[in-house]
């Protein structure tokens, strides 16, 4: 009896397996779930040159117009690095404020981006204002001007 049970409960189990990978199947073969996936991948295509924009590009004339200051190594260290006895130096524990003003610049390129595609989205998917026809007479208007027109006969 036991064995027959056990079979049947791995029909069911295997069953279901089978039923919840259509689902799957079924759900990540949509459209919306593809067109993100594609999304999050080119979005980090795009940060990682947001980056290298941020660091290589925009960053080096800025430090340099400060009086040769790397963002990379600002810093507000909070102990002192270690060097040990083979001559490696192990950095000590640090604030590293530098980095963190690059990081602010990259997500202010990719906010601005991103908001001038909404922009340029909303502007070309906007239904055009219909203008209102000019308000004509009330009804009552013209009830009252039939009633003129009929009383000077």
């Amino acid at each position: 009896m036991s064995r027959l049970l056990l079979t049947r409960i791995t029909r069911l189990v295997v069953h279901n397996l089978l039923q919840m990978l259509q689902e799957f199947k079924e759900f990540i073969m949509k459209g919306n779930v593809l067109e993100l996936a594609v999304a999050v991948i080119i979005a980090g295509a795009f940060g990682a040159i947001v980056a290298s924009f941020t660091n290589d590009v925009l960053m080096p004339p800025i430090g340099q117009a400060m009086g040769g200051v790397d963002f990379n190594e600002l810093k507000y260290a909070l102990s002192p690095d270690v060097v040990g006895a083979d001559g490696t130096v192990t950095e000590g524990a640090a604030i590293r404020y530098g980095k963190f003003i690059q990081t602010i610049i990259d997500f202010l390129i990719i906010a601005f981006v991103v908001f001038m595609i909404v922009r340029t989205y909303n502007k070309m998917t906007a239904e055009p204002e219909v203008e209102e026809a000019p308000a004509g007479p009330s009804e009552t208007d013209l009830l009252a001007e039939i009633r003129d027109l009929l009383a000077k006969k």
